[in-house]
């Protein structure tokens, strides 16, 4: 799937009226995994990527589903020739490449097509994920997926063992992805209609950082998380 379109077929408007920054449920424990898998995820300009960023310059291997989805749909692979089979030849442009806006308007506006789209590409996503899953060579890994806990794609948060919500406010949110994307105001809130609301995604954290200040206040609160993700440790073999 395009994961940069923010698309859920299941939609869920409510979006909090009281901006206040939710509370973080900080659930540490420990558990016992060879490498552990810290699911990523928050609501579009909620500051993902500068979270996954932080973590990798501490040299902690971070798989990408939304470079996942750009790796499967690339020009002459299966999963792209499926879609085009199911969709159409207009899937692709001139030169054989996914005509990724076209898609992206099209299964925004037909949930028909956006649910086809999903048939097509969360097994391919999913398989690649768990071969780069596979591949990790530092003490955890991060997983970063913008709908990591929408419903359908429980087949990603299955494969995490904790779960790691960044979360900021609604307005917070409206100026980073305005700032950053050349979509509108009201396309960025059809988006986060499209996408759980503050509330439940923060209900199924194991652990939240509230990213409504600067770089300086973020990284204050992931280091803790990441001695903590550190200290995980294997259990032991008899």
């Amino acid at each position: 799937m395009i994961y940069d379109t923010h698309l859920h077929s299941e939609t869920n408007s409510d979006i909090p009226k009281d901006d206040r920054d939710i509370d973080p449920p900080q659930k540490f424990q420990t558990f016992y995994v060879d490498k552990p898998v810290i699911g990523l995820t928050g609501g579009i300009g909620s500051g993902k990527t500068a979270v996954s960023d932080w973590f990798a310059a501490k040299g902690i291997d971070v798989v990408d589903a939304d470079v996942v989805a750009h790796q499967i749909m690339q020009k002459g692979s299966p999963t792209l020739q499926r879609l085009v089979e199911a969709l159409g030849d207009w899937v692709v442009d001139g030169s054989g490449e996914m005509d990724r806006r076209a898609v992206r308007e099209h299964v925004f506006a037909n949930n028909k097509a956006l649910l086809t789209l999903e048939s097509i590409t969360h097994p391919a996503i999913r398989q690649e994920i768990k071969n780069q899953l596979s591949q990790v060579t530092s003490d955890y890994v991060i997983l970063s997926a913008p709908l990591l806990l929408e419903s359908y794609e429980a087949g990603l948060v299955s494969l995490c063992d904790r779960v790691l919500v960044v979360d900021a406010s609604e307005e917070t949110q409206l100026q980073r992805a305005s700032s950053r994307d050349t979509q509108t105001v009201d396309k960025i809130k059809a988006i986060m209609a499209n996408q759980l609301s503050r509330q439940a995604r923060v209900e199924q954290a194991d652990d939240v950082v509230c990213n409504n200040g600067d770089l300086e206040a973020l990284y204050a609160q992931l280091q803790p998380l990441h001695e903590n993700y550190l200290a995980f440790k294997k259990l032991p073999q008899y």
